[in-house]
């Protein structure tokens, strides 16, 4: 069985930084039922680090003959073309966490009334107790010294009282079903390859071959020019690509700083955020294409701008996902692409006997959402008749299905139908006007009457939870924008981001950190290096020197070493 890996996040600004960590999900639903310790987050966990792997948001070289599967921690470029920009990181946060280890085995002393204090240790803890005069029921001594990291723990960055949150919600597609890769992929890039011929794309498209290892999240596409893009945040481009081929740094700064009165802001429709795994379809058909285009090995594909590619692999990949290519697919072998988590149902249950209600909120329709479900409930595909009982049901007090989000989020009017469980189909309802008219307990007297529905609005979720304040709601959910950024920001919900990328990056973190300390050995000496040659030149400018050729021999062979530096540096990132 494949754990389920989740985050709690806080979004400030526009930054998600996961901070400290709690065993597991389930130990949420624990702290709904016991309600002795209301709050999670850093209360609780104060000393764990965050993991984050540079790696994140690169493309990897990866497959068939192209180069060896390789992490990066960072931009892949020659030494001739270094800059500053290129092997500096700008981000703080990350450089500090390179500098430590996981385990936190750093030493924290503190100075208090005279006496230096060994807080990392179980008797440091009880000296500062009792400098403190803080008397403690729990035995300090029985705590644990250190804490591991795990990539089924949650990552918290702000407290959170659960016993204020009336309803937990859940997105389906990769929250609650987690996909078997690249299996379930396949069926979208094969569906996808077989509707690109039919539009007239050469024959050659049908031998493509997927490769999901080549992509990460978080990267943009420029649709306009065939290009990926790894941004910082401060909207630089520090990686490009065009189709598989890396793009030369000097070329990179041409197209996207040097071209531009203003910092461009990679928002016009040109620009796509890859901020799903469902896009690696997507990317790995655009960038194979762009190569065929590139090479001139279809006459096709000469009249085609690469926008007008991009838009046809998105009508494709879009209508496997309405026609049944995928889903009937998934129907027919559930357990080939769908992964079994025996905690799924226990953290469910928890949250329902707790009397915190629950809620399904999916893109999917209700067909699909009804054999997915089912599979996950039961553990097995399961007959025609047990499918049409939906015992899963059980597990939520309210279930949506075809939300259309993150419209389901913004647009106040978007109408809502009532589902029958039953054959699928669809009646209207009169959503909020109904729920009123209804009287007393409204909301309750409109579920007894089926609690499936399509389509809708927030207005019609939070009516029918009987939920007043947006931050009674906290909503899992698999992408960051349409699940996470938009409640948070529109409805005030809290949000829970989920990662199944995270064990892949716990791991390469713990494998590289060696390396990041080297690196950032480095970083300080050529910063020393830089400080010396200042004082240097300084010294020269007073004029009181007469040995000035000199000293200009010592700032040359300081531009040497800062160079070697440089290089080297280069090198380690490419590793």
């Amino acid at each position: 069985m494949q754990a389920r890996t989740i985050i709690f996040v806080a979004l400030v600004a526009h930054e998600l930084r996961p901070c400290s960590s709690l065993s597991s999900v389930m130990r949420i639903s624990r702290h709904i039922m016991a309600r002795s310790s209301p709050s999670i987050g850093s209360r609780a966990s104060r000393n764990i680090h965050s993991v984050h792997s540079s790696r994140r948001g690169f493309l990897t070289r990866r497959g068939g003959n192209r180069a060896p599967p390789r992490r990066i921690a960072g931009p892949m470029f020659s030494a001739s073309e270094l800059s500053s920009y290129d092997v500096d990181t700008d981000e703080g946060a990350e450089q500090s966490l390179a500098q430590s280890p996981v385990n936190d085995d750093a030493k924290s002393s503190i100075y208090l009334n005279g006496n230096t204090i060994d807080a990392s240790t179980p008797e440091g803890r009880a000296n500062l107790l009792s400098e403190l005069n803080l008397h403690l029921s729990t035995t300090v001594a029985s705590l644990s010294e250190h804490r591991t990291v795990s990539s089924t723990d949650v990552f918290c960055n702000r407290e959170l009282r659960m016993d204020n949150i009336r309803a937990v919600g859940f997105d389906m597609d990769y929250t609650l079903a987690q996909y078997q890769q690249p299996a379930f992929d396949q069926l979208a890039f094969d569906g996808a390859k077989e509707k690109l011929a039919t539009l007239g794309y050469p024959d050659e498209v049908l031998d493509f071959v997927y490769d999901h290892t080549f992509w990460v999240r978080g990267l943009i596409i420029d649709t306009q020019r065939g290009n990926f893009l790894k941004i910082d945040r401060h909207k630089y481009v520090r990686v490009a690509y065009h189709g598989f081929n890396a793009i030369s740094s000097g070329m990179r700064k041409e197209i996207y700083s040097r071209t531009f009165n203003k910092q461009p802001s990679f928002t016009e429709k040109t620009f796509v955020n890859m901020d799903t795994l469902f896009q690696f379809v997507d990317a790995h058909l655009f960038a194979l294409l762009i190569e065929m285009k590139d090479n001139g090995d279809s006459e096709f594909l000469d009249f085609k701008t690469y926008d007008e590619i991009y838009r046809d692999i998105r009508r494709c990949v879009d209508l496997c996902h309405r026609d049944g290519v995928i889903k009937d697919e998934v129907a027919r072998d559930p357990s080939k692409y769908l992964v079994l988590d025996d905690g799924m149902m226990k953290m469910l249950n928890g949250f329902r006997e707790s009397g915190t209600k629950c809620f399904l909120l999916t893109n999917s329709f209700w067909e699909y959402t009804q054999t997915a479900m089912n599979y996950l409930y039961h553990g097995k595909k399961v007959d025609d008749e047990t499918l049409r009982r939906n015992e899963w049901l059980e597990l939520f007090d309210l279930v949506v299905v075809g939300s259309c989000k993150p419209a389901y989020l913004t647009d106040p009017y978007l109408s809502l139908f009532r589902v029958d469980p039953g054959d699928g189909s669809l009646r209207n309802t009169d959503g909020l006007f109904e729920i009123e008219a209804l009287g007393e307990n409204g909301a309750a007297k409109f579920l007894s009457m089926g609690k499936t529905f399509q389509g809708g609005n927030w207005n019609h979720l939070q009516a029918m939870l009987n939920i007043q304040a947006g931050e009674e709601i906290l909503y899992v959910g698999d992408h960051l924008y349409a699940d996470v950024l938009r409640s948070k920001r529109q409805l005030g919900w809290r949000s829970c981001f989920i990662m199944p990328e995270l064990p892949d990056e716990m791991r390469t973190f713990s494998m590289q950190r060696d390396l990041r300390e080297a690196i950032m050995e480095l970083r300080k000496l050529r910063d020393e290096l830089s400080q010396y040659g200042d004082g240097l030149k300084r010294y020269i400018n007073t004029g009181e020197f007469e040995q000035k050729g000199e000293m200009q021999k010592k700032l040359d062979l300081i531009a040497e070493d800062d160079w070697k530096i440089k290089t080297k540096l280069a090198e380690l990132n490419r590793e």
